[in-house]
C-alpha cells in the first residue's frame, strides 16, 4: 500500500479541496498524519481499511495515520480535506479524545445540527487559512479542536430514520448545549431544512412548548442558579446566558419568575442564610 506525503504548514494544519469527477478513483494509500474528509457535494464511496462506505453530502470520514483508504466518485464528489499533525495538539486531546473516540478510521453520518456546525467551522478555517492576520494560525487550531468536539459528540447513538420525536429531541439537546448563542426559530429550522411552523409543531407535540419558549426557560433557569450560587454581576449573567441587552433579560426574567433578578437574589440568599442558621 503506497504512502502519500502531505506537506503541512508550520502550524501543522492544512484544509484543502479535493474534487472527483465522473468515475474518478483514488487508489488505496495511507498517510502518516490524521485526516478528516467532509463531503460538501456529490456522491461516491470511501474505502477505509478494506471496508466500503457510501459517501454523500454532509458525510464525514475520520482517517487515522497509516490507515489504508481509497475514494471512488459516482457522477461527482467534492470533499474538503482537513489534514493535521496530532503532535501539535494538547496532550489531553491526544490522550483522551483520540483514544476514546478516534482509535480507528471511521465514516460518520452526521445529523443536521452536527453537519451545520461542521460546515460553519470549516468556512471559518478556510478564511483563517488565507492568512488574514498574525492570529490566523492560532485560530485554525482553535477551530480544529471544535471540529473534533462536534465529531466526537456525533458518535453518540442516533437514529437515521429521523422521526419527528427524534428531531424534537435533537432540537432540545442542541438548545441545551447552545443556549448562550443568539438562536432564533429560523436558525433552528434551517439546520433541519424545515419550516419554522413545522419546527414549532414537532417540538410542541413532544414538549408542549415551542423551541424558543424552551430556550427562554433554559436561560432563565441558568440565570437563577447563577444569581443564587455566585457573586457574578447581573450584567455578566445576562451576557453569559445569551442575552444581548440587560433590558431584555430583566423583562424576560420578571415575566417568568414574577421577580426582578436583584429581588430574586436577595430573597433566596436571605432564605439560605436563615436555613443555615436553623441548622
Amino acid at each position: 500500500m503506497p504512502f502519500r506525503p502531505i506537506e503541512l504548514p508550520e502550524n501543522g494544519i492544512l484544509l484543502y479541496e479535493s474534487k472527483h469527477r465522473g468515475k474518478d478513483v483514488v487508489s488505496e494509500h495511507h498517510h502518516r498524519i490524521y485526516q478528516i474528509l467532509y463531503a460538501i457535494e456529490g456522491e461516491g464511496k470511501i474505502i477505509l481499511d478494506r471496508m466500503e462506505y457510501e459517501m454523500t453530502q454532509d458525510d464525514a470520514a475520520f482517517v487515522v495515520p497509516y490507515s489504508s483508504h481509497a475514494i471512488q466518485s459516482d457522477s461527482s464528489l467534492t470533499l474538503l480535506v482537513l489534514a493535521f499533525d496530532a503532535d501539535r495538539l494538547d496532550s489531553y486531546v491526544r490522550d483522551e479524545l483520540f483514544s476514546r473516540y478516534f482509535r480507528q478510521s471511521i465514516r460518520l453520518r452526521l445529523h443536521p445540527f452536527a453537519a451545520s456546525e461542521i460546515r460553519h467551522l470549516l468556512r471559518k478555517m478556510l478564511f483563517e487559512g488565507s492568512g488574514y492576520d498574525s492570529l490566523c494560525s492560532f485560530a485554525e487550531k482553535v477551530y480544529l479542536l471544535e471540529v473534533l468536539m462536534v465529531l466526537s459528540r456525533a458518535l453518540q447513538p442516533y437514529s437515521p430514520a429521523d422521526t419527528n420525536s427524534m428531531r424534537a429531541e435533537r432540537i432540545r439537546s442542541y438548545i441545551d448545549a447552545h443556549y448562550y448563542e443568539p438562536l432564533s426559530a429560523n436558525d433552528l429550522a434551517s439546520k433541519l431544512n424545515i419550516s419554522v411552523r413545522y419546527l414549532d409543531a414537532i417540538f410542541k407535540e413532544q414538549y408542549r412548548i415551542t423551541p424558543l419558549q424552551y430556550l427562554t426557560e433554559v436561560r432563565i433557569e441558568r440565570a437563577k442558579k447563577l444569581l443564587v450560587e455566585t457573586d457574578k454581576d447581573i450584567a455578566s449573567i445576562c451576557f453569559e446566558i445569551g442575552y444581548e441587552t440587560l433590558s431584555t433579560f430583566y423583562r424576560t426574567f420578571k415575566n417568568l419568575v414574577s421577580l426582578s433578578p436583584n429581588k430574586y437574589r436577595q430573597i433566596y440568599r436571605t432564605q439560605n442564610r436563615i436555613e443555615e442558621g436553623d441548622d
